[in-house]
This record gives structure tokens, C-alpha cells and sequence, in this order.
């Protein structure tokens, strides 16, 4: 398809149609093509026809890093696990749709409203703390509400499915009793140096071990790519911002900041006449121009006696609290800005905003002068970004795209499906590398639009073949593992023969390291796979002692199991162990419900 489109590309029809298309893009955004060209570039999977969008992805993964729960340099492998975790969502979602569960308005609402994160000092529910939070995690209030609705239909399912299993007492028990159980061992460890053997690696045992593990030498399908990178964060390093756009920014981003207000009222009616109390309010405003302080004129002349003896303040004020009229003025001042004359309610009012409620001006700043020069840019950034969706459709490489544009073409070492640093490793990027337009046909990939700020094109620079690499090329490798082989093999003899003299009562002098009172669960310095493998053996009979090699990382350790005890009832591990129960049996009725719906279920990543 595509490359009919590129052949006739120099006739007048063609230039027609292209021009048609880069108006429809330009009016419409890319979106407007997707119905003539296929799916959407955006998707990064879909679950049973469902679409999952690589903002889907992106928005969770900016969620979990703005946590601080995840380390930044986790973010690549994060990103993996939200698509997984979007995957089995959907499934569940889907399934709980299938089976009617329904979630009403009226129920949302009221968790809404009992959520302890959306209550304020008194423990009640903010509107404001509602909206601020929401904000500060990715959400709108709608999109937050459906989330919130379709998590609820998947706990409900997931209840249930925990709810319909449960465990009997004599299990619970038996459980426990397994879990406090301890264990006295002693165990002796032969390392590399014990080993008594001559290492001998020949070329038939290089043969036979290549030939046994011919999957650890495989190398699989790859690219070498190149991209070139358009980034709108980037475009604003250099860009200088002057202070009066920051502060006009800084009042555009807090018009609808609550805000603590002073004011000064002047009344009429029975006593005075507007055009009276008009004149009283203009001397008051003449007295303030004239560089008197707010509170001493409000004691003057404010009608309004209590906020008079506390300087004219009337406390923190939220927009609609005193109708349009104070809103229109009192929310397009600045911090220490003083109105004109407002009328309403039966008076004249002189209003100064002495405090806004929220992050001051310097507080703010970076992130202005950042908001700002993104804003400045981004015309800038909009036609490049045209201008490479224009030349990167018909061009034959990358490098004459990135030069025309002043972009840096960047290239990369070997990669296979799911490798890749950086922009590389997000979502879906990697994969157009080996679409069948871009990794057969030889054709620049699509413009990606990896966030609001980032547009990426690839191309793939070489391709290799998944293969078996021949052993002259591993033979290093293979010689190391047979060798190393060999020496586990000889200190697995070893133990053997020393197992065999202890189990036949003769003495052996073994420096003998002493394990008591070692349970599953013993804070202990002990490797864990020596402990789990102490617990696989049999009990000894009294006075007795059972003795078994445990293969180890560096070598092989010889185990003398010399007891086992109950130990003692702990009320609270019972408790714990028939959670524990109950967790791990909820677990696996849900984990089977999940491989039974990916079993059935139509995914493509």
C-alpha cells in the first residue's frame, strides 16, 4: 500500500491527494488518517479488539514515578509491567462486563464522598481537596470516576472468586505447625579450591555441552536502528523568558486561586444616598492613592465595623462567594493590588488581596519560566514537527530527514524485540522496528508520538536473522561451563564419599558450621537456598542425623540434619499463617481464572 503510495508520488493526482492529507493533519490531527491507513500507530496492544494506547501506558508509568515509589532508572522495565498490568485489567474488566456486575451513579458517588483521601480537617468531604488531588495524580473528575467505576466491577470479582474458597480448620493447623516448625544443622562447604581434579576441557566434551545447550547460545532476530528525535522540552533550553511574562503567567495560572481579601464598605440607602456614599468611597480610594495604609482607612471609613478592627479582612475567599460583581474584581487582582470602586449589594466596596492561598510567585517560578518557554516554542515545535511527518513519508533515509531539519540522527548498537534504552524502550517504539513496512519494505517508520512533547521517527539501519551461534564464536563460554562443570561434578563426589564415611559412623574431621534453632523464617545470614533445602529433609530419628549435598552457587555443601522441633504456639502466627492460607488460595483461584482468560482471550502486543 504504502509503496504505491511512494510510486506515484510525482504525479500531479498524487500531489493532490498528499496536499489533501497534510491539510486533513494539519486541521485534524494525524487521528484524521488512521481510517485510510490502517490502525492507530498510538496502540500498543489490544485485548480481545479492545485498544490499549501507548498514553494509556505512558499516563500510568507518570503516575508511578510522580508516586516516588519507583526509581527513575526502573522506568524502562516499569513501563513493561504497566502494559502487562493493562492487559489483565482489561481481561478482567471484560469478564465482569460479560457477567452483568453494575456499579451506579449513586454508589460512586458515596465512595467518593467516604474517601479519607478527599476529606478535609474536619473529616469531611472537599470539593477543592477532590479537584486538587485529582490534578496532582493524572485525573479529571470524569476520567477519575469511570476508572474508579471499572475497578470496582474487577474488586467485586476478585471478592468473590477469594470468598468462594476457604480452608479447613485441621489445615490451618497443620499449616501453622509447619511454619514454626525449627531445625538444628550443621554443614561444611566445599568450594572451586576442593575440587580434586585435573581440569581437562576436550574438544568432544565442548561438543556435547554445546550441543545439550544450543538454546543459551542463540542469538536472536535484530536491528541496528536509527531515529530521529523532535523534543519540545528540549527546544526550550535555550530560551530566555522575561519577568513580565512570568508574572503575567503567574496571575493567569492563580485567577481562580482562593485568595485572602481585605475591603473597605460604603453604604446606602436610609441614612445615606448612593451618590453620598459614592463620595465617601472616593475619598477612601483618594486616601489609599495617597499612600495610606489599608487597614488605617478601612478604621476610617468601612461601614463594615467588625473586618474594620481586623484591617478590613474578611478571611480566605473562594470564587462565588460574594456574587460576579466582587468575583470579577477581586479575582483580577494581584497579591497588594487594590480595586476600583465596586458596587453591589447596597454599597460601594475598595478590595485588596493581601494573600493568595496557595505556592507564592518564587515558589513557582522554574515551573513558570518552563510552562512559558514550552508555550513560546510551540509553533516552533509544531512545524517541525510537520515538517518531519512532510519529508520522513517519501524519503529514502533518515540522515537527509534529520539534516534539513537541523535534528541529530541517532544510531544504536544491535537490538532485539524488547530491548532498548531510552525513548527506545517506551511502549511500542521498538516494535515498528520490526513491522513488516519498516523491517521488510525498508520504509521509515510512522511518525510516533511518544508524549505531548516527543515525536520520533526510526528507520532500520541492518537486520540479522535469529541464529545458533557456532561454537568457534561461544567456544570461550562453552570451555569456562564445561570446566566449571567439571568441578561441581568432582566436588559433588566428594561429598558423596564424605556422606557416605558419616552415614557409616566413621570419623571425619570436618570443620562443622553450627545452624539451631533455625526457622522459614530466621532473620538469619544463612543462604536461603541452603535453609530451603535443610526443610526438604526427612526428619531424623532421635539421637540420629540425616545428611544430604545441597548444591550451591560456589560450590556444594555437605548437611547434617540433626533435629527438628515443634516450637512453640504463637497465637499470632497461627493468625498469620490462615491470612497467609487464605491469601495464597484467593491467589490461585484468581491467578487461574487469569490464565484461563489469556488462554481464550485474542492479544496482540
Amino acid at each position: 500500500m504504502l509503496q504505491s503510495i511512494r510510486d506515484g508520488s510525482r504525479s500531479w493526482g498524487a500531489k493532490i491527494i498528499i496536499g489533501l492529507m497534510v491539510a486533513a493533519m494539519a486541521l485534524f490531527g494525524v487521528e484524521s488518517l488512521f481510517s485510510v491507513f490502517g490502525s492507530d500507530p498510538n496502540e500498543v496492544a489490544s485485548v480481545n479488539g479492545e485498544p490499549i494506547m501507548r498514553q494509556q501506558v505512558e499516563l500510568e508509568v507518570q503516575r508511578a514515578l510522580r508516586s516516588g515509589q519507583v526509581p527513575p532508572e526502573q522506568e524502562r522495565a516499569l513501563r513493561n509491567d504497566m502494559l502487562d498490568q493493562l492487559i489483565t485489567q482489561s481481561l478482567l474488566t471484560q469478564y465482569a462486563e460479560e457477567g452483568g456486575f453494575f456499579v451506579s451513579d449513586a454508589q460512586l458517588d458515596q465512595m467518593i464522598v467516604s474517601l479519607p483521601e478527599f476529606h478535609d480537617q474536619d473529616g469531611r468531604f472537599s470539593a477543592e481537596i477532590f479537584r486538587n488531588r485529582l490534578a496532582g495524580a493524572g485525573y479529571t473528575p470524569l476520567s477519575f470516576r469511570e476508572e474508579l467505576r471499572v475497578d470496582i466491577k474487577r474488586q467485586h470479582l476478585q471478592q468473590g472468586l477469594a470468598f468462594s474458597d476457604f480452608s479447613l480448620p485441621s489445615e490451618e493447623e497443620r499449616l501453622a505447625e509447619l511454619q514454626r516448625q525449627q531445625r538444628d544443622f550443621r554443614y561444611f562447604m566445599l568450594n572451586a579450591a576442593d575440587a580434586d581434579v585435573d581440569i581437562n576441557v576436550t574438544e568432544a566434551q565442548m561438543q556435547t555441552y554445546y550441543d545439550a545447550n544450543e538454546a543459551r547460545f542463540e542469538r536472536p532476530e535484530q536491528v541496528r536502528v536509527e531515529y530521529v528525535l523532535i523534543d519540545r522540552q528540549a527546544m526550550v533550553e535555550d530560551v530566555q523568558v522575561d519577568e513580565q511574562a512570568l508574572r503575567d503567567a503567574w496571575r493567569e495560572q492563580n485567577q481562580s486561586a482562593d485568595r485572602r481579601v481585605s475591603h473597605i464598605m460604603v453604604t446606602f440607602g436610609d441614612e445615606r444616598s448612593r451618590e453620598e456614599a459614592e463620595a465617601v468611597a472616593n475619598e477612601a480610594l483618594n486616601s489609599l492613592n495617597d499612600g495610606d495604609s489599608f487597614a488605617d482607612t478601612a478604621a476610617r471609613y468601612s461601614d463594615d465595623t467588625a473586618s474594620a478592627e481586623d484591617g478590613g479582612d474578611l478571611g480566605v475567599i473562594s470564587r462565588g462567594f460574594f456574587g460576579d460583581a466582587f468575583d470579577e474584581a477581586a479575582f483580577s487582582l494581584g497579591v497588594g493590588e487594590t480595586s476600583q470602586l465596586v458596587e453591589m449589594d447596597g454599597a460601594f466596596h475598595i478590595l485588596q488581596v493581601t494573600e493568595l492561598a496557595g505556592p507564592s510567585f518564587e515558589e513557582q517560578r522554574d515551573a513558570l519560566a518552563q510552562e512559558v518557554a514550552l508555550r513560546d516554542v510551540n509553533d516552533e515545535f509544531n512545524e517541525q514537527v510537520q515538517r518531519l511527518i512532510d519529508e520522513s513519508f517519501a524519503a529514502d533515509d533518515l540522515k537527509s530527514v534529520a539534516d534539513d531539519l537541523g535534528l541529530t540522527l541517532n544510531q544504536t548498537d544491535w537490538l532485539a524485540r524488547g530491548e532498548g534504552d531510552g525513548v527506545l524502550s517506551e511502549p511500542g517504539v521498538l516494535e515498528e522496528a520490526f513491522s513488516a513496512d519498516v523491517l521488510e519494505e525498508g520504509y521509515n517508520s510512522e511518525v510516533i508520538e511518544l508524549d505531548n512533547d516527543r515525536r520520533l521517527v526510526l528507520r532500520v539501519a541492518e537486520h540479522r536473522d535469529a541464529t545458533v551461534l557456532p561454537l568457534d564464536e561461544v567456544r570461550d563460554e562453552v570451555e569456562q561451563a564445561v570446566a566449571a562443570q567439571q568441578r561441581q561434578e568432582a566436588l559433588q563426589e566428594q561429598a558423596a564419599e564424605l556422606i557416605a564415611l558419616l552415614r557409616a559412623g566413621d570419623a571425619v574431621e570436618l570443620e562443622w558450621l553450627e545452624a539451631n534453632n533455625i526457622s522459614r523464617q530466621s532473620d538469619s545470614t544463612l543462604p536461603q537456598a541452603l535453609v530451603g533445602e535443610v526443610f526438604r529433609m526427612p526428619r531424623p530419628e532421635e539421637g540420629e542425623s540425616v545428611y544430604r549435598a545441597v548444591n550451591m552457587p560456589q560450590g556444594v555443601a555437605v548437611v547434617a540434619l540433626d533435629s527438628v522441633s515443634i516450637g512453640e504456639v504463637n497465637e499470632q502466627m497461627t493468625s498469620f499463617v490462615a491470612q497467609m492460607a487464605e491469601q495464597l488460595r484467593a491467589q490461585s483461584v484468581i491467578q487461574g481464572l487469569m490464565d484461563d482468560l489469556r488462554s481464550d482471550a485474542e492479544i496482540e502486543r
